[in-house]
């Protein structure tokens, strides 16, 4: 890519980066304040206890970059990475079931769900949970299972509206997954790649139509790595139709589009960790995922040339809360 890396000491990149332990090593140290890197992906080895990762949190915001975005995997049942001290947040499948019993209820203890994920999280520092899931439940895919609301899109949508709106309440921006959808798909794309043979317009009348509903109430976006060969022989966040064409200009999303994880097995038909960086940033990702391999986060950092898009620095800026 014939792109600079930013020359201001304080700017931020791309680059969503992981860390080993419990607290920062010197070499961690480092690759945090490389120019090129926007933030930090915590998960269950990062915690111990809510003062332990606080402290973690306060550790990584004393590097002198203050907006470094400190993100975490946190939508309740088997993917909720903080245990202790934090409340225990059931499958959304649960949701989808309390919504067949009581609609407005559902929507209300989504609600409260939201704000109480939002509410914890923020107290330790932490600015963003990927979530929600808007995957469909469709009964084939072991990797979403219940972490699915629902099969019915529109049940989906009006869940995660109000799962999202107590993230606001609590002063934290959202994150819908997979575009357009890994609940059809039955390979898990962290150790395969997936592929959904479905129509085009099969899977924008259901799987994707969540993405086009919830409008601007989607603050970020995370596509699969699933090739939908209708479509694209790419999968999803390595699609320029996807993203640019579909997302961006058929659905209307304006908000951050973050690559899943790079280093993941559906990622691997791009390239090495070079070619799926600028894979991803071509078809239109703003952030780029690399957990669980530092040594391809550093050897990207080393190479990558980028600048950011016109919309890049507004975009990504929304997701941080104020912090007083």
């Amino acid at each position: 890519m014939n792109q600079a890396i930013p020359s201001a000491p304080s700017a931020l990149g791309p680059v969503i980066v992981d860390v080993a332990g419990l607290s920062l090593s010197e070499h961690e140290r480092d690759r945090l304040q490389h120019p090129l890197v926007g933030g930090v992906i915590l998960f269950s080895r990062n915690f111990k206890s809510a003062r332990q990762v606080s402290a973690l949190c306060a550790e990584i915001r004393a590097l002198g970059r203050p907006e470094l975005l400190i993100c975490v995997d946190h939508e309740g049942g088997r993917v909720q990475r903080f245990r202790e001290g934090f409340t225990a947040i059931a499958p959304m499948r649960e949701l989808g079931d309390h919504w067949e019993r009581d609609v407005l209820g559902a929507c209300r203890r989504a609600t409260e769900i939201g704000q109480t994920i939002g509410c914890e999280l923020r107290a330790v520092g932490v600015d963003l949970s990927f979530t929600p899931v808007l995957d469909l439940d469709h009964g084939r895919s072991a990797v979403i299972g219940n972490r699915a609301f629902h099969a019915d899109p529109r049940v989906v949508t009006l869940l995660a509206r109000s799962l999202n709106h107590g993230l606001l309440l609590a002063g934290m921006a959202n994150c819908g997954k997979h575009f357009p959808g890994h609940g059809y798909a039955s390979a898990d794309s962290h150790v395969a790649l997936p592929v959904d043979e479905r129509p085009l317009e099969v899977l924008l009348s259901h799987d994707a139509a969540p993405y086009g509903w919830m409008g601007s109430t989607l603050s970020a976006v995370m596509p699969a790595h699933v090739v939908y060969p209708a479509v694209d022989a790419a999968p999803a966040g390595f699609s320029q139709r996807w993203l640019k064409q579909i997302l961006r200009r058929q659905l209307g999303f304006d908000g951050v589009i973050f690559s899943d994880d790079l280093t993941m097995e559906g990622a691997a038909v791009a390239g090495d960790i070079h070619a799926r960086a600028r894979a991803a940033l071509k078809a239109g990702c703003d952030m780029l995922l690399v957990c669980n391999r530092p040594d391809l986060a550093d050897a990207l950092l080393a190479s990558l040339r980028w600048t950011s898009g016109r919309h890049w620095a507004r975009r990504v800026s929304g997701l941080r809360p104020g912090r007083g």
